[in-house]
């Protein structure tokens, strides 16, 4: 599986969040609203979640693993670093 292509919003809003992403995998298959937040430890994303009706957040979709969730959040990232130092954020 390949990111293909990575699409990133700003968030008019201030606060810890930062941005939207959305990424294509394979060139056949989206997912929308991945979290770019500013955490204590720097940034770092969080999958598309929903809350339940207990009031937890479920992600609605995420890696598998750990080695998945880093290549995807340095690929985002990355992706997000290069649209703020170019002025390009959508």
């Amino acid at each position: 599986m390949n990111i293909t292509d990575v699409r990133i919003r700003k968030v008019e809003k201030e606060g810890k969040m930062k941005a939207v992403a959305s990424i294509t995998l394979d060139g056949e298959f989206v997912v929308h609203d991945i979290k770019i937040i500013d955490g204590e430890k720097g940034l770092f994303i969080a999958m598309p979640s929903r809350k339940t009706g207990e009031g937890e957040y479920r992600d609605i979709a995420h890696p598998i693993n750990s080695a998945t969730r880093d290549s995807m959040q340095k690929l985002i990232l990355g992706a997000y670093e290069k649209a703020v130092a170019e002025g390009t954020l959508e």
